[in-house]
């Protein structure tokens, strides 16, 4: 980065209320009520900082895959300012882990499997996947990117939210649509495209590293022997 890109960013970041908002999308995305209510800020300043934040490059804002109503700000984490936050972030909140990661999207076939996938190869806390919809069978586009990338999806079957994901567990959505069909509740959210919508290669592949870099930096914050 040039100078005057690292003097923005630190422009950016330089006032406690977008430091805080910055904070608050380390680990998972939030939409802009979310955002005002954790901040205690009216829309319109709201609106400031995150225009502010978003000139600099270090966020952006998705419309919602489920209700095209909703956006959902998250933190551009290929921004190489950032990484030194995520390298400082830890994971102390209400949804610290006591038992398994559960990852979770509409049809377990993709994102919630890969998530699965890339977090069983980094990390010792135990996982697991599920769908409020479970479909039928894995995507094949999803084996087929785990396998190029040398990760194995252990199998083809689906499992049903409501039979494997517990009180205990730190909940991670990784799909608008389940995000905003389960209760509210301590959980993350991670605003990731569904690669089957269109099923290309290059879907599957931008859904895949969006996943595995943010679970990495998940599992970078959990301190596994928390409670």
């Amino acid at each position: 980065m040039d100078v005057e890109q690292r003097a923005s960013f630190h422009a950016a970041l330089g006032d406690p209320a977008r430091l805080t908002i910055v904070d608050s999308l380390l680990l998972t995305d939030l939409s802009p009520g979310d955002l005002a209510r954790r901040l205690d800020l009216p829309s319109n300043l709201l609106a400031h900082h995150l225009r502010v934040l978003e000139s600099a490059g270090v966020i952006e804002r998705r419309r919602s895959e489920g209700d095209g109503r909703r956006s959902y700000v998250r933190l551009r984490s290929e921004h190489p300012m950032l990484r030194t936050l995520y390298m400082a972030s830890r994971f102390d909140g209400p949804v610290s882990p006591r038992r398994e990661v559960a990852f979770v999207c509409t049809h377990n076939s993709a994102r919630s499997q890969l998530a699965a996938s890339a977090w069983r190869a980094i990390s010792d806390v135990p996982v697991k996947s599920a769908g409020t919809h479970p479909a039928a069978r894995v995507h094949p586009g999803a084996v087929r990117v785990a396998h190029r990338h040398g990760l194995k999806l252990p199998g083809t079957r689906t499992w049903h939210y409501d039979d494997v994901v517990t009180s205990d567990d730190l909940v991670v959505a990784v799909c608008d649509q389940v995000h905003e069909e389960l209760p509210a509740g301590p959980r993350l959210h991670w605003s990731i495209p569904d690669p089957v919508r269109r099923g290309s290669p290059a879907d599957f592949e931008a859904a895949f590293q969006d996943i595995v870099g943010r679970v990495g930096q998940l599992n970078a914050a959990i301190d596994p022997k928390g409670s």
